[in-house]
């Protein structure tokens, strides 16, 4: 068994490395190393360098400065093949797979078995490779499913067998929790510990600090681009490394709201869609947040869909105060003022080549327009006051939102909603992939949005989340609200014995 000491050599080191984007220092002659059979952790707010530094690792951007080695040899990557052809493999927090082809495919693109006839694939060798790799992750899913029609949580799933089947002497991971269950992760973690064991250097970068404290060696910080430390995780506490990565105290993770619940502003009756929603019943009163819980695949954001008229349900009945609404689409959903932050932030949030400005005001353009045209000058004005309030870092509001980092875009997404003025918001996933700043941000918004009579209904895997910040909390199981909790008796055990099935 291989074990990284504190002495041993890195297999990896970075030196000097700078990176300039237009308006932006993104990396200042950063400092990086990952020894193997050891877990580096890598945190920092969103936009301080992270995942650039990791791009310039895998050959999918160039360094301004600065240099690469490997076994103490310098090299030069261009190119992500010729980091793969090194060993450096790199999950995204976004992920890289071909939505037509089969989990199975994803795996092994580019890599695929051959028949013996030439020019073949030996679809039934791929097949059964694919499905080890997947079950060996502790996942139930067939290898042979298109990943357009995997959840995201099984897409990154996907991701990791697609990366670890390739023998990978550095392994890098962005946000590889941010869509698993509890169990999943610690599915990945056992792997990990596996790999580790087999001399793989890994670097694991991600906002929940708990996960940094549970499975990594040493952690390095990263602030505005710059290096701020490298700590061993066992010399090191949570609110140290919130100080390093923020610069500043944050003495309230979820902070308290004093609001008076309002009228039942949603209310769900029977709703059903065949094969994925049975009887769904809930409501939603002004002021509140309610929380809803559940593993992945247990229905959540597909309850949230039908309710945003994304997909189309069987029966049942949507009440906004206390009216019965049809809602057969998103634009009936906005028009009466029901706003969706969803999942996938990228694929579904936004239109990543155009600027902040009109990502901000794309939901509500008609309160912009006259005559039949944009009214650009109050436009400007609605974008730079949401780039204020939500802080959200961009060198200007015609900045591609595709170059700001994942939790300024999350804030991009908020703003969107914002501007349509919605009297009912579904989170789905709100701080998936947002820095622990960032979630004390989000948070406050939330309840500010509550306080002035916002009927929230969030989704979130994190239990702590969950716990945090809900009023009242619904917990699904396989398509079925299976039970109701009060803040006061909520707990994440009994939150989970629900959704496993528990009565």
């Amino acid at each position: 068994m291989v074990q990284a000491t504190v002495d041993a050599p890195p297999v990896l080191r970075m030196r000097g490395i700078s990176k300039q984007y237009p308006g932006v220092q993104a990396l200042d002659n950063v400092d990086f190393e990952v020894r193997a059979g050891e877990v580096m952790a890598l945190v920092g707010e969103n936009g301080a360098g992270k995942s650039t530094l990791m791009k310039i690792l895998a050959g999918a951007e160039t360094r301004d400065k600065g240099e690469i080695l490997l076994d103490g040899k310098p090299v030069h990557i261009t190119t992500p093949h010729e980091a793969m052809d090194l060993g450096i493999r790199i999950i995204y927090q976004e992920f890289n797979l071909v939505p037509y082809l089969s989990a199975a495919e994803n795996i092994f693109l580019g890599r695929e078995p051959r028949a013996r006839v030439p020019g073949f694939v030996d679809f039934r060798t791929m097949y059964g490779r694919a499905q080890q790799l997947i079950d060996d992750l502790g996942v139930q899913i067939d290898v042979r499913t298109p990943v357009q029609y995997l959840s995201v949580a099984q897409q990154q799933m996907v991701e990791i067998a697609k990366a670890i089947s390739q023998n990978a002497r550095v392994l890098a991971m962005d946000e590889p929790s941010a869509t698993l269950t509890e169990h999943e992760l610690q599915n990945l973690f056992r792997l990990i510990r596996r790999l580790k064991e087999q001399g793989v250097g890994i670097i694991y970068i991600s906002h929940r600090l708990e996960e940094i404290f549970e499975i990594a060696d040493r952690v390095t910080v990263l602030r505005d681009g710059k290096l701020v430390g490298v700590r061993q995780v066992a010399e090191t506490s949570r609110d140290e490394l919130i100080r390093m990565m923020v610069g500043r105290e944050i003495t309230e993770q979820f902070p308290t709201r004093q609001t008076q619940r309002g009228e039942v502003a949603l209310e769900v009756r029977g709703l059903n869609r065949k094969g994925v929603l049975h009887n769904i019943s809930l409501k939603v009163h002004k002021g509140e947040i309610v929380g809803l819980a559940g593993l992945v695949g247990a229905g959540r954001t597909e309850l949230a869909r039908a309710i945003f008229g994304a997909d189309p349900i069987d029966s049942g009945e949507i009440l906004l105060d206390g009216k019965p609404v049809r809602i057969r689409s998103p634009q009936d959903a906005i028009r009466l003022g029901i706003g969706l932050m969803t999942e996938d932030r990228k694929s579904l949030g936004l239109i990543l080549s155009m600027t902040v400005r009109e990502n901000n005001t794309l939901a509500n353009l008609k309160a912009l327009t006259r005559l039949g045209f944009v009214q650009l000058r109050r436009e400007r004005q609605v974008a730079e006051q949401y780039v204020r309030d939500l802080m959200i870092r961009t060198p200007s509001i015609e900045q591609a939102v595709k170059n700001l980092s994942g939790g300024n875009q999350q804030k991009v997404v908020l703003a969107k909603w914002l501007f349509t003025r919605s009297k009912v918001l579904i989170f789905d996933e709100p701080t998936r992939g947002i820095d622990v700043g960032a979630k004390a941000e989000i948070y406050q918004l939330m309840n500010r949005l509550a306080e002035q009579g916002v009927a929230i209904l969030m989704i979130s895997s994190e239990l702590p989340e969950v716990l945090g910040m809900s009023d009242r909390i619904l917990v699904m199981h396989q398509g079925r609200i299976v039970g109701e909790l009060s803040r006061e008796e909520a707990s994440q055990e009994r939150i989970m014995h629900l959704a496993t099935g528990g009565g």
